[in-house]
Parts: C-alpha cells; sequence; structure tokens
C-alpha cells in the first residue's frame, strides 16, 4: 500500500495518476477536498481511500501494517503565508510525526524539500547532505525555514541511526504542469502567461533591476511536473538510494524563454511588455536558481529531462487550451 499526502494537490496528484497507471497500489490519498476542485485532479485515477490529514496518525496505527511507502507532499506551501506557527504544526510536526511512524514500522518515506530552503541563492544550489551546510542556509520566507529545519531533523535522525527504511527529501525547484489549477495565485509563472496572453494578447514581464541581467532575463530552473513524478518513481523502485536531493532540471532559463515557449505553444507571434518589479519584494527577488543534479545522477538516476519547450507544449496544448485541464 502507498499513501501520498497531499494526493489531491499539484504534484501529488500527477504522482497518484502515474501510479495508477500502472497498476502500483493501493493507494491512499491523505488530502483535504474542501469546496473547489481538488477532487478533480484525482477524478481519473484508482483511489482505494481519501483520508483527511487530522485522522491520518490514527488511521495508520489500525490500519499501516500494510503500508510500504508514504510519499509526503501535502504541506502549507504558499510562499506568502505569515503565520509561522500554523506552518510549522503542518510542515515541521507533521513531517516528524510521519518520520516517526516510517522509523518503528520500517516503511519509507519520500517527503517534498524546497528549493525555497536555498534563500536568496548566494550560498549556491548544492544538494549538500553536511548539515553544516545545511545550517548556514538563509530561507526568504517562514515555507522556506520549514522545510529547512524538516531537512535538519532528517539529516540529524539519520546519523544517529534512526530513519525509515529509505528515505528522501527532494528540493522541488519551480514546478509546473497540469493539476495545479486549485493554487490560485500560488499557480506557476506558465499558466499564469497563458492566461494573461489568452486574455490580453501579451505577456508582461518584470523590469531588470540588476545590471547583469536584462528585462525578462531573470533565471529560473523551471521543471516539469512529469519529470518531478519520474525522480520519485525512480526512487521508489531503488530501494538503496536515500538522501536529500535536488529534484529540477538542472538548467536555468529565462522568463522571457518561458513566455516565448508559451506563445510558440498558442501559436502566436510574441509581444512582451515589462514593469517595474515591486519595491516590497525588489530587495530579496532572486535573479538565478539552477539546481545542481550531480548528486542524484550519481546515485543512478539516468532520465533526460523535459526540455521547457517540450514542456510549455505539451501543458498548452494538451490542457491549458482544451476543455480538459486535468491529468
Amino acid at each position: 500500500m502507498i499513501i501520498v499526502t497531499g494526493g489531491a494537490g499539484f504534484i501529488g496528484s500527477y504522482l497518484v495518476g502515474e501510479l495508477s497507471d500502472k497498476g502500483i497500489g493501493p493507494i491512499v490519498v491523505c488530502d483535504r477536498l474542501r469546496d473547489g476542485g481538488k477532487w478533480k485532479n484525482i477524478a481519473k485515477h484508482n483511489v482505494a481511500d481519501i483520508i483527511n490529514p487530522d485522522n491520518l496518525m490514527e488511521w495508520l496505527e489500525s490500519n499501516g501494517q500494510n503500508v510500504d511507502c508514504i510519499f509526503h507532499l501535502g504541506a502549507i506551501s504558499t510562499t506568502t503565508e505569515t503565520d509561522a506557527d500554523f506552518i510549522w504544526r503542518n510542515n515541521v510536526q507533521f513531517t516528524q510525526n510521519l518520520w516517526d511512524w516510517c522509523a518503528r514500522n520500517q516503511a519509507r518515506l519520500i517527503y517534498a524539500s524546497s528549493a525555497a530552503t536555498y534563500g536568496d541563492g548566494k550560498l549556491g544550489f548544492e544538494d549538500d547532505q553536511n548539515l553544516e551546510a545545511i545550517n548556514k542556509l538563509q530561507p526568504l520566507n517562514p515555507y522556506g525555514w520549514s522545510k529547512k529545519v524538516s531537512d535538519q531533523r532528517a539529516i540529524q535522525m539519520a546519523t544517529a541511526g534512526y530513519a525509515p527504511r529509505q528515505w528522501a527529501g527532494l528540493k522541488f525547484f519551480n514546478v509546473y504542469g497540469p493539476n495545479e489549477y486549485h493554487k490560485g495565485g500560488q499557480e506557476s509563472v506558465a499558466v499564469q502567461l497563458f492566461n494573461k496572453i489568452k486574455q490580453d494578447g501579451e505577456a508582461v514581464l518584470f523590469k531588470s533591476h540588476h545590471p547583469d541581467y536584462e528585462d525578462g532575463g531573470q533565471m529560473r530552473d523551471f521543471v516539469w511536473v512529469g519529470d518531478v513524478v519520474n525522480v520519485m518513481l525512480w526512487l521508489y523502485e531503488n530501494h538503496q538510494t536515500s538522501g536529500i536531493f535536488n529534484c529540477g532540471s538542472g538548467k536555468a532559463r529565462s522568463f522571457k524563454d518561458l513566455a516565448l515557449a508559451v506563445f510558440k505553444a498558442m501559436d502566436l507571434e510574441p509581444k512582451i511588455s515589462y514593469r517595474d518589479t515591486p519595491e516590497h519584494i525588489r530587495k530579496h527577488y532572486q535573479y538565478f536558481t539552477e539546481a545542481n543534479m550531480q548528486k542524484l545522477r550519481a546515485e543512478g538516476y539516468d532520465h533526460n529531462g523535459t526540455s521547457l519547450e517540450d514542456g510549455v507544449s505539451e501543458y498548452v496544448r494538451k490542457y491549458l487550451a482544451t476543455e480538459d485541464w486535468y491529468r
């Protein structure tokens, strides 16, 4: 049995779909569906049960004897959330509870960390498992801080010999793709650009306030959701691999590149304008992120990632430009 927390969310539901298509399971989704459209993210897939996160630990004590692996993707992922107590309970304590249960029951735990742990990127983007290196990272918001704490704890406990049978923390970079439509303002820039272009016929990007970057030249590691799910499935198949790993494309691309890819996928001529980066985010604005993927590749992961152009083309033509946005 496999549990996917956040299984009706963006990355979680895509993983549920891949597991379902491959006949791997049974699959139990842990999530809050509420009144929105998240249920549509899993409507096409074979799900054995849906558990509210508030009830998961109790459910595990009664039904967990057949659980082999927990993919823990559920979290308060809003980078603008300021209630640090709320984030601590949901992101740190809940992850600790799952770690404890998996360690006691020798199940496996693959959890979502984040590139937000790297802060402004001045210390680089190396997925160094050395605790001293992790301690030096300076996240810019409570969300990134909560993921850093979970990584710190994972290293400390694994070093002390208290760990799940297999464990991995994945530092997701800028993931885009279907099933993110419930996220509102936290949707990827890819879908935001699509909606803007569809409505107004043009894309609007931030001007650069850094002499080394042109307007729209700010760079991110944009990674197709199918690629990050492939990493999780590879880890599932390779029980011997544990640790903290970057999970991105390994290739930084500009926001202008992204906009041009969206225009091309929509069969439109590019029309891009620029506006000032808002003052309140300008001081800590990141101009470059790029996942170093060498550590995971050294473990044997050899899948080629999806190019930005191919990923955006699939996203736009198969999902955004159709009546069925759900994988």
